[in-house]
C-alpha cells in the first residue's frame, strides 16, 4: 500500500496548491485556519493533543492492567482476563474505549507532519519511510525479544499452555501497530482526498465501513469484519484531519454539545436496538461503525474542553509529564503487555496466595497492582525508549517508480510481520517470522537511504 500523493511541486499548479496547503495549516493563536502563507508555514504544538495523548496512553496500560486476573482454577492456573462476562463492565466500555480518540489525534498529528514535510519539498514516500522508522524498528525489537523471552520459558520447563497464553495476551494489543502501519503509509493519499473533497471523502469511507458490517451480518461470516480495520480507522483518521483544520472549533459550543450527545444517540440506536453488541470492545474484534459514532462523541467532547486543556498543559510539572510520556509513547504501548505478563509471573513464582478476580480481596489489591504496574512499565520504557527517540533521517527519494515500491513494500512487510504475531499469538514460530518481515521491512527503509539524506523534521503533535 503506498502513499501515491503526487508532490505539490509536481501539480500544474503549484501556486495555488501552495497556497491551499499554508491556508489549511491550524494556527494555535486562532480558532480558524491561517489565512497567511508566511504565519502558517511556521506551525506550533498543540499542547491539547499532546495532553490527551499521554492521558490516552496511561488509560490503556491501566486497563490492561485491570484486567489482569491471576488465579487458581479448577484445572491449575488461570492467567485471563478479570473483566470477562462482568455485566456491569458493558456501560463502562463506553468510557474507557479510546481508540477512536487515539486514532483521531493520530490523524490531526499525521497531517500536519505531512504538511511540514510537504512545505519543505520532501515526497510522500519520504514521509510514509520516516513514518516507518519510528513505528517498524520498535516493533522487530519486541518481536525479538518476545521471542527469545518465550524460547527462554520454554527451555525452563514453563508448560507449554502458559508460555501459549503469555504469548497471546502480549500480542493482543499489537493489532494497534499494525493497523497504524497501514494508516500511516496512506497518510498522503488520503490528504490529497481530504483536500480534493473532504465530505464525499469521509462519507465514502463510512459508507465502506457500514458496506462491510452489513456483509458480515448478513452472510454470518466474521472474517469479512476485518476489512474495516481498514475502513474505520481510516474514517476516524479522516476525521482527525478536519480536526487539524480547524473546522469544528468554529461550531459553538452548544452545537458541540448537540453533536456529541447525537452521536450517543446513534450508537444508543445501534447497540440496544441494532446488531451491535453494547460492548465497546468487543466491537473492536473486529472494528465495527458503532466506534465510528463513538469517534464523534469523543471528538465534540474534545472540542468542547480544548481551550482549559491548552492552559492545564502548561502547567510546568503537567507539560513535563506530557513530555516524558510522549518521548516514550510507543515503547510504553508496546512494552507495557510483557511487563504485565512479567509481573503475574511473579505472581505465581513468589507463592503468594492468589485471590480470585472480583472478590472483595482483589479490589482490595487493585491500587497496589496498579502502582507497582506503573513502577515497573518506568525502567523498561527507559531501556527500549532509545529507539524510540533516536533522530531519524530519510532521503529525498521524489515520487518515483522505485521509491513508491520501496515505500509500499516495506508497509506491507512491517504490517505482515504484526499481522503474523497476531494470527500466532506469538508462538516461537510466529516470532520468527515476524522478525524476519519486519526485519525486511527495516531493510527496505535502510535500502531507500542510501540516496542523499536529508533532516526530516518531527512531527509536531
Amino acid at each position: 500500500m503506498t502513499a501515491v500523493a503526487q508532490h505539490p511541486g509536481a501539480n500544474t499548479r503549484p501556486a495555488q496548491r501552495a497556497t491551499r496547503t499554508a491556508a489549511a495549516l491550524p494556527a494555535t493563536t486562532s480558532t480558524r485556519p491561517e489565512s497567511s502563507p508566511q504565519r502558517a508555514a511556521q506551525p506550533h504544538r498543540d499542547r491539547s493533543i499532546d495532553l490527551v495523548r499521554a492521558v490516552l496512553l496511561v488509560i490503556v496500560v491501566a486497563l490492561h492492567a485491570f484486567m489482569v486476573g491471576v488465579s487458581n482454577g479448577a484445572e491449575g492456573i488461570v492467567l485471563g482476563n478479570a473483566t470477562e462476562g462482568q455485566e456491569w463492565f458493558v456501560p463502562v466500555t463506553w468510557v474507557v474505549q479510546i481508540m477512536p480518540l487515539f486514532f483521531l489525534i493520530g490523524g490531526f498529528s499525521s497531517i500536519t507532519h505531512w504538511r511540514r514535510m510537504r512545505e519543505k519539498g520532501h515526497s510522500s514516500s519520504d514521509y510514509v519511510i520516516s513514518r516507518l522508522q519510528r513505528l517498524v524498528i520498535p516493533g522487530v525489537v519486541l518481536a525479538a525479544v518476545v521471542g527469545i523471552g518465550l524460547l527462554a520459558m520454554t527451555l525452563a520447563g514453563v508448560p507449554a499452555d502458559i508460555v501459549a497464553t503469555a504469548g497471546f495476551r502480549i500480542s493482543q494489543p499489537l493489532w494497534f501497530l499494525g493497523v497504524y502501519i497501514l494508516c500511516s503509509g496512506l497518510v498522503p493519499t488520503m490528504v490529497r482526498l481530504h483536500e480534493w473533497r473532504p465530505v464525499p471523502s469521509m462519507l465514502a469511507l463510512i459508507g465502506l465501513a457500514a458496506a462491510v458490517d452489513v456483509a458480515r451480518f448478513a452472510t454470518g461470516i466474521d472474517a469479512i469484519g476485518f476489512a474495516n480495520l481498514l475502513f474505520v480507522w481510516l474514517a476516524v483518521q479522516q476525521a482527525g484531519f478536519w480536526l487539524a483544520d480547524g473546522r469544528f472549533e468554529r461550531i459553538r459550543p452548544r452545537t458541540q454539545l448537540i453533536l456529541a450527545g447525537a452521536g450517543l444517540v446513534v450508537l444508543a440506536m445501534l447497540t440496544i436496538e441494532g446488531p451491535y453488541s453494547a460492548d465497546m470492545l468487543q466491537n473492536l474484534n473486529p472494528p465495527t461503525v458503532t466506534l465510528v459514532a463513538l469517534g464523534t462523541t469523543q471528538l465534540f467532547v474534545f472540542t468542547l474542553i480544548r481551550k482549559p486543556l491548552r492552559h492545564l498543559a502548561t502547567v510546568p510539572r503537567v507539560s513535563k509529564t506530557i513530555d516524558v510520556l510522549g518521548a516514550h509513547s510507543m515503547t510504553v504501548y508496546l512494552w507495557h503487555m510483557p511487563v504485565l505478563i512479567m509481573l503475574a509471573g511473579g505472581l505465581l513464582l513468589s507463592g503468594v496466595e492468589l485471590v480470585e478476580p472480583m472478590s472483595q480481596g482483589w479490589w482490595d489489591s487493585r491500587t497496589l497492582w496498579l502502582a507497582v504496574v506503573g513502577l515497573a512499565v518506568v525502567p523498561v520504557a527507559r531501556v527500549f525508549g532509545r529507539v524510540e527517540k533516536a533522530r531519524f533521517q530519510a532521503p529525498r527519494v521524489g515520487n518515483s517508480a522505485f521509491s513508491g515500491i520501496l515505500s509500499a513494500a516495506a508497509v506491507l512487510l512491517g504490517a505482515g510481520g504484526v499481522l503474523t504475531l497476531l494470527i500466532t499469538g506469538i508462538s516461537l514460530e510466529g516470532a520468527l517470522i515476524a522478525t524476519g518481515l519486519m526485519a525486511a521491512s527495516v531493510g527496505t527503509i535502510v535500502l531507500a537511504q542510501k540516496r542523499s539524506y536529508a533532516p526530516i523534521p518531527r512531527p509536531t503533535n
